[in-house]
């Protein structure tokens, strides 16, 4: 694909030289001549005196106009920044104290909670354990029975 490289002295290498390729000139198109526009109004001509005697006379130039200042704000950014921050670490401060009161109020929830669950359950027990012993009551046919004191006499 490609030719193999041939080792030479620096004066056996060809050497191409490439000729620049002339571009022929553009049609010349001359404008139509400029005519003068007038201004509105002629400016006042100036006379100014030098120290050395000498007259200079041409027309007064508008002095340049600095650039209007920006209204700077009658509290600095900083100012302002600071007191962002402060308010907002206020509120978190603030938001912490109603967390932890928030979580004291669910803790005490709780624990109510779980006194009930045991005061409900311990007297289950209580019933279970002191209430009348033996077996409970026998369900049996009603028209064949005769009840006496939860036995039945049939």
């Amino acid at each position: 694909m490609y030719p193999e490289p041939t080792r030479r002295a620096p004066a056996e290498r060809a050497v191409e030289v490439h000729q620049p390729t002339p571009i022929p000139p553009a049609t010349v198109v001359h404008p139509a001549p400029a005519v003068p526009a007038q201004p509105g109004h002629l400016p006042a001509v100036a006379s100014v005196v030098l120290p050395d005697g000498r007259a200079v006379t041409g027309y007064a130039i508008d002095p340049a106009r600095p650039e209007p200042v920006t209204h700077k704000p009658a509290v600095s950014r900083t100012a302002v920044n600071v007191a962002l921050g402060g308010i907002g670490f206020l509120a978190v401060c603030g938001g912490l104290i109603l967390l932890t009161s928030f979580i004291a109020a669910l803790t005490a929830f709780i624990t109510q909670l779980i006194t009930l669950a045991a005061v409900i359950f311990g007297g289950w027990i209580a019933v279970q354990v002191l209430g009348p012993s033996g077996k409970g009551g026998t369900t049996v046919n009603i028209r064949k029975a005769t009840f006496k004191r939860n036995h039945f006499q049939g």
